[in-house]
C-alpha cells in the first residue's frame, strides 16, 4: 500500500514539475493564486451568464432588436381600423384602446396627432396626408413590395423590406439600421470606439515598460498598433458622422442619396426638414419609447422657410436652435 502511494506522489510530483516547466508563470505561489481568481471570475460570468441562456430560450431573439418595417406597422395600422369599424357598429360608440389600440405618432406642426385604435384610418389615406396635396400614389408606392412608403422610409434589398426611416444595411450586424435600432446602433459605435481607445492603451503602455526586450515583440506590437490606430481613426469618424445624423435628424441614406430622393431634391442642402431643433432631436432618438411607431410629414414652405432663415443673435439667444 506504501509503496503505491508513494508511486502515485512520484507520478503527481513528475506531472506538476512538467506543468511549471512549461507554464514557468503559475510556478510561484502568489502568482498561481492570482492566477486561479482570475480563472475563478471568469467562470462565475460564464455560469451565470449560461443559466440566463439555458432557462432563457428567447434571450438572442429578444436581444437582437430589428429595425420597424413598413409592412409591419401597415398592418397593424389595417388590423386596428378593422377592430375598431366593428366595435363601432357593434356599439355604436368609438372603440376603447384596449381593442387592438396602436400607438402611431405623426410628428409636425402640420399633422401633429396620435392614430388611436378610436379612430380609423386605413393605411394609404394615412400615407397620403404626410404628403402635399396632388402627390401620386404611385410614386409613394415601393415597386418591390407593393406598399405605400411613408416619407423616409426606403426598401432594402438585403433584407427584401421597407424600413421606416432607413439609415443603410449593416454587414457586420446583418441587418438593417433604421427606427427602433438607430440608437443601439450608436451606442453600439460608441462601445466599441472605447473598447479600442482602452486597448491601444494597454498597447503603448507595454511598450513603453518593455521597448528594450526582445525586439520581435515590439515588432509584433507595433504591427498590431498601427492596425488598432486605423480601426480607432475610422471608428471616430463614424461615431462622429452618426452624431451629426442624429443632432440634424437626419440618415445616411437622406444625406448621401438627397438629389435622387423626389421629396428631398428642391430642398437647400443646408436646410435640414425633420430637424425639430438638437434638444428635440436628441430626445426623440434617445427617450422615445420602442412600442410607438413614429412618422414624419414633409414640412410646409412655411416651415422650409423658417428653418432655412440665417441665425441671428436674438435666435442664439432665444435658442432656436435647441
Amino acid at each position: 500500500m506504501t509503496t503505491v502511494m508513494g508511486i502515485c506522489r512520484s507520478f503527481h510530483d513528475r506531472a506538476l514539475a512538467r506543468f511549471f516547466h512549461c507554464f514557468p508563470c503559475l510556478s510561484d505561489p502568489a502568482r498561481r493564486s492570482s492566477w486561479g481568481l482570475k480563472v475563478t471570475l471568469v467562470m462565475l460570468h460564464l455560469i451565470f451568464v449560461g443559466i440566463l441562456f439555458v432557462f432563457d430560450g428567447d434571450l438572442i431573439e429578444t436581444t437582437k432588436k430589428e429595425p420597424c418595417y413598413v409592412f409591419d406597422v401597415m398592418r397593424a395600422v389595417n388590423e386596428t381600423n378593422v377592430i375598431c369599424q366593428k366595435s363601432s357598429m357593434a356599439s355604436k360608440q368609438p372603440a376603447s384602446s384596449q381593442n387592438g389600440s396602436l400607438n402611431v405618432v405623426i410628428e409636425g406642426s402640420q399633422s401633429g396627432r396620435n392614430f388611436q385604435g378610436s379612430n380609423p384610418s386605413s393605411w394609404t389615406k394615412l400615407v397620403m396626408d404626410m404628403y402635399p396635396p396632388g402627390t401620386s400614389i404611385r410614386s409613394c408606392t415601393c415597386s418591390y413590395c407593393n406598399v405605400e412608403q411613408p416619407p423616409r422610409a426606403k426598401h432594402c434589398h438585403d433584407c427584401d423590406k421597407c424600413v421606416l426611416q432607413f439609415d443603410h444595411h449593416c454587414l457586420w450586424l446583418g441587418s438593417c439600421v433604421g427606427q427602433d435600432n438607430h440608437c443601439k446602433f450608436w451606442w453600439y459605435i460608441c462601445e466599441e470606439t472605447a473598447l479600442c481607445l482602452w486597448t491601444g492603451i494597454l498597447y503603448i503602455m507595454y511598450l513603453k515598460a518593455n521597448i528594450s526586450r526582445a525586439w520581435w515583440k515590439d515588432a509584433i506590437m507595433i504591427l498590431l498598433l498601427i492596425a488598432l490606430s486605423i480601426v480607432i481613426i475610422f471608428l471616430l469618424l463614424l461615431l462622429l458622422f452618426h452624431s451629426y445624423l442624429v443632432l440634424t435628424n437626419q440618415t445616411t441614406y437622406e444625406l448621401v442619396r438627397r438629389r435622387r430622393i423626389p421629396y428631398l431634391r428642391r430642398i437647400p442642402e443646408r436646410v435640414y426638414p425633420f430637424s425639430k431643433g438638437i434638444c428635440r432631436n436628441l430626445y426623440n432618438f434617445c427617450c422615445v419609447r420602442s412600442s410607438i411607431y413614429s412618422l414624419e410629414p414633409l414640412p410646409s414652405s412655411q416651415e422650409l422657410e423658417e428653418k432655412a432663415r440665417p441665425y441671428t443673435c436674438l435666435d442664439i439667444l432665444a435658442c432656436r436652435c435647441c
